[in-house]
């Protein structure tokens, strides 16, 4: 039998949800390949829950996590560094790179990386993009020493990058994550908002893959 303080925090927690759920951003997932740091992972599934993004991907080839997200919801070190966020936020683990971008490719969503400028490929600064004319868009985040991989870019529609003006040129994955989600939820709320309110949704493209 649920304790009284349970049953008010199952209650809160669900009036919460119902609050919250219209500023979703459907069709958003972060992915992040390869990381080092289970702090970092925690952090950045912080960043995802708080900035409304719907899912994160993580790519882990040493297995160090579990594939099932339950099990994941019960790591003491996922919880704790997430602050409990581990709870609230979908995370489904892959063991390849490849692997992510055949499942990605198969439901249709178009991927962006967070890279300095890679020659051949579409460059963008961060703010000066368009993040709301892909239906179902993944967003990249490279491992904390390597960056991300050479397969990823290839992949990519876009390569995204956030502007630095201090001497030390690089962000960890935290606040990397922190930023670059924060302006493509901005962009992506924004026009779930305008279109729900007009009743019409504009034709949104999907670049090829």
């Amino acid at each position: 039998m649920h304790s009284d303080d349970s049953i008010q925090a199952s209650l809160s927690a669900r009036k919460r949800a119902n609050e919250i759920k219209d500023y979703r951003c459907k069709n958003l997932i972060a992915v992040l390949e390869w990381p080092a740091n289970i702090k970092n992972i925690g952090t950045v599934i912080r960043n995802v829950n708080a900035l409304g993004v719907e899912k994160t991907y993580i790519i882990d080839p040493r297995r160090s996590l579990p594939d099932d997200w339950q099990e994941m919801r019960e790591r003491k070190s996922l919880s704790k560094t997430s602050v409990s966020a581990i709870k609230w936020s979908f995370v489904k683990r892959f063991d390849s790179t490849e692997e992510c971008i055949e499942h990605l490719r198969k439901n249709r969503f178009i991927s962006v990386v967070t890279s300095p400028h890679v020659k051949g490929k579409n460059n963008a600064v961060l703010h000066e993009a368009d993040y709301t004319v892909f239906t179902k868009l993944a967003v990249w985040f490279g491992n904390e020493a390597k960056g991300i991989s050479d397969v990823a870019v290839e992949h990519a529609e876009l390569c995204v990058s956030i502007p630095m003006f201090g001497m030390i040129e690089s962000l960890n994955l935290g606040t990397s994550t922190g930023i670059v989600m924060y302006e493509i939820t901005k962009q992506r709320r924004e026009y779930q908002f305008k279109y729900k309110r007009s009743g019409k949704r504009r034709i949104i493209s999907q670049a090829k893959n």
